[in-house]
């Protein structure tokens, strides 16, 4: 078994397939409530396919005009992230999950509705009262798209998913754990199934796509720089507005 491990672990990296979607597409980075640098990107891109990775919210100071952007743009696959996660949390149970949204983002969210009272030290009744005013600030339609984006989107042997997909199992049976929050084996571990894995969720200096793998979140909410992957059977290249 241990002779198998070294094996392993000093054996070449077997080489990995070209992308190969059934059409080229163009998937956008984490936008994190940078409405300006989305427009910016969506007015970029022409009769093509666009996937977004999800986190549109939280940090940035427009996660509602994001929300409502994307929410008009049908022809835009929107996948959630975990902070959409995080944030319908907080509204399904605000006491239970409010205090650890709003120390990740959630306080520019609610600002960004024009929620007032809230701070990191809200709790109990407090919390409640803020996720019934953000309820009514979001409204029905828009809480119930967000409840409804998928987790993975794939076309061909490229997937795109928020965060990373566990090597060892199928793109369609992965929790959904895994693809909003990552997987330890993601970066060491080549996939058996030549299946591209496009992500966001981990902050980059510089997009690349690497065996497999293609990461395209460069913190757009911190470095003003949103990244899209333009993906075609030619290969990735990246534009960051």
């Amino acid at each position: 078994m241990l002779s198998n491990w070294f094996k392993g672990l000093f054996s070449p990296t077997r080489p990995f397939p070209r992308p190969a979607p059934k059409e080229p597409f163009v998937a956008i980075g984490d936008i994190h409530g940078r409405a300006d640098l989305l427009k910016r990107a969506l007015r970029s891109i022409k009769d093509t396919k666009i996937v977004c990775v999800g986190d549109y919210v939280d940090r940035g100071d427009d996660s509602a005009e994001v929300l409502r952007l994307l929410y008009a743009r049908p022809d835009v696959v929107c996948l959630s992230g975990n902070h959409e996660e995080m944030m319908l949390h907080f509204l399904d149970h605000p006491q239970k999950h409010g205090p650890r949204w709003l120390r990740y983002g959630g306080l520019q969210t609610l600002a960004s509705f024009g929620v007032p009272g809230a701070s990191e030290a809200a709790s109990g009744a407090a919390l409640d009262g803020i996720a019934e005013k953000l309820n009514e600030a979001m409204g029905e339609d828009l809480i119930l798209w967000l409840r409804n984006r998928p987790v993975f989107w794939q076309s061909g042997n490229v997937a795109v998913v928020h965060a990373a997909a566990d090597p060892a199992v199928p793109i369609d049976m992965q929790t959904t754990e895994t693809l909003h929050w990552g997987h330890a084996d993601f970066e060491t571990t080549q996939r058996e199934d030549n299946i591209w894995v496009l992500h966001g969720h981990t902050i980059v200096d510089t997009p690349h796509a690497d065996r497999g793998r293609v990461s395209i979140d460069t913190g757009a909410y911190a470095t003003g720089r949103l990244t899209a992957a333009w993906v075609s059977s030619d290969g990735v290249t990246f534009e960051t507005v």
